[in-house]
This record gives C-alpha cells, structure tokens and sequence, in this order.
C-alpha cells in the first residue's frame, strides 16, 4: 500500500532524488535565486523550507541536522549566519515561485525559485502599497444613490427662486 506517500518522484531513484533536491537547495542558498522546472520548484520547496525553518533556531543540533541533508558547509554557514536573520520574524513561506514559460527544447514548464525576503524589486512594490481594506454593503450604496437625487432638487430650486427677486 502507498499510504501518505504522495510527492513527485521526479522519475529518480531515492538516492539520485535526494541528491538533486540537496543540490538544488544549496544552490538556492547560495545564489538567492535558481532557475529551472516547475516540477524540480515544488519538490524543492517541500524539501528546503523545512530546512529553512530549522535556522531560526541556531543551535548544533540544528546545524548538524541541516548538514546531514545539504553536505555543504558553506551552505550551512550562510543559511545560519546571513539567511536566518532576514526570516527571523517570517511564520513560513520562505520560498516563491515565478513561471516563465515553457523551454524551448522539450517544452518544460520552467520557472525561478527564489527566497522571498531576497529580491527587492518585490520588496519596494510591497512598502509601496497600501493595505487598507474597505467593506461594501448594500446599505451605503443605497444612501450614496438616495443623497445625489434628494440634492439635486434642492439646489435647483434656490437658483429658480434668484431671478424672480431681482
């Protein structure tokens, strides 16, 4: 039976899996931002944020988990040092994922995957914004309908009453 087993196999073995995932990974922490299939994206984000969500916490226990999973120290390091203090305060969802099309040699749906906290262009159009939320009810819109037509008569009739004292 396949109980709860259900995650792209990415037509690898688990050893070849699990060494691309790892590969990519480090590559992510890295560089911030990587290129490359949509399938390869998602298996990446279940794989990497959970070892993300581990650098908030810098203990050796944490470090050594994180290790046993990139084999990069380099990686580790950066993940623990630079990494873990701009998602200090982020609950989750460490990773983003943009569509770029489809590849022109075996048309693959291809994307970036980048760290959110890491690309400023999003960052600027988010401080940009403003957050302010309106709600609608039938309420208002029937008293904004009623106040234009009761005023307009009124201020009709002030006009006609004019001409006739001079």
């Amino acid at each position: 039976m396949r109980h709860n087993k259900k995650f792209n196999h990415l037509s690898r073995k688990k050893a070849h899996r699990d060494s691309l995932l790892a590969n990519l990974t480090v590559a992510l922490i890295m560089h911030k931002r990587i290129f490359t299939t949509l399938a390869k994206a998602k298996a990446l984000r279940v794989y990497a944020e959970p070892l993300i969500n581990r650098a908030k916490e810098d203990t050796m226990n944490n470090r050594r988990v994180v290790f046993s999973y990139l084999q990069n120290k380099d990686a580790v390091t950066e993940l623990f040092r630079e990494i873990s203090q701009k998602i200090a305060e982020r609950p989750g969802g460490y990773t983003r994922i943009l569509k770029t099309g489809n590849r022109l040699g075996d048309n693959a749906k291809t994307c970036f995957i980048e760290l959110v906290d890491y690309n400023e262009n999003m960052l600027k159009e988010k401080a940009g914004k403003k957050t302010t939320r309106t709600r609608r009810s039938r309420k208002s819109t029937a008293k904004a309908a009623e106040a234009p037509a009761a005023e307009a008569p009124a201020t009709e009739a002030p006009k006609a009453e004019e001409p006739k004292a001079e």
